[in-house]
């Protein structure tokens, strides 16, 4: 009885192993030739697994691209930016800022934006669901936070929402267009910090409350 169960856990692990195994090689497949050039005989060949395999786990090429996507959703939502509500602003901002710019600067971070906003007008779903769980998902934390900071009279903000955004957009200034159109490479620790910190000088000018 043991036995039969420890069998059982290790085919679950091979399978998750497996599914894996094969979206790792189609993200290199999508980010190497874009979703259009992809096939599914070249993420069999770049998995390393049988074009047969293959269809075991995805029926075509559109599905195995939103499970990386879905993926994507997943692992973003699990970086853990520090939202405490307790911290003041500035150091909170200066620690977000940093974070989240070396997340969507990462080596493939910016490739999987790209194929996103390219194929995201004939596969509207798929555009909708990498914005709200990635990038709208993540304004929302940071608009929590701020509406925080107001109620603790350190911050002035009608729209805690759109004042998110605007830091957020900010932080990219320089960096992540550069990086996602492959301008530039991946921008260092002290590049962010320096735009990082900028952005937080010039939000807070903006956002501070003024004392009486």
């Amino acid at each position: 009885m043991v036995s039969q169960t420890h069998l059982t856990v290790a085919s679950g692990d091979e399978d998750s192993a497996k599914r894996h195994q094969i979206m790792d090689g189609a993200r290199r497949v999508f980010m190497d030739l874009g979703f259009d050039g992809a096939s599914m005989n070249e993420i069999a060949r770049a998995a390393g697994v049988s074009k047969g395999t293959l269809y075991v786990y995805f029926n075509d090429k559109n599905r195995l691209f939103e499970a990386i996507v879905e993926q994507e959703s997943l692992d973003h939502g699990k970086k853990a930016f520090n939202f405490d509500p307790t911290l003041d602003a500035e150091t909170s901002l200066k620690a977000f800022g940093r974070a989240y710019i070396e997340i969507i600067c990462r080596p493939d971070g910016g490739s999987a934006v790209r194929t996103v906003m390219a194929i995201a007008e004939r596969m509207p779903d798929v555009g909708r669901r990498f914005y709200d769980h990635v990038i709208a998902h993540t304004m929302r934390l940071l608009a929590d936070y701020l509406g925080a900071r107001v109620k603790a009279k350190e911050l002035a903000i009608d729209d805690c929402y759109l004042a998110a955004a605007q830091f957020i957009m900010m932080c990219q200034a320089t960096l992540f267009q550069p990086y996602v159109f492959q301008v530039k490479p991946a921008p260092t620790k002290e590049q962010i910090a320096t735009v990082v910190d900028s952005a937080t000088r010039v939000f807070l000018a903006a956002y501070r409350a003024r004392q009486k």
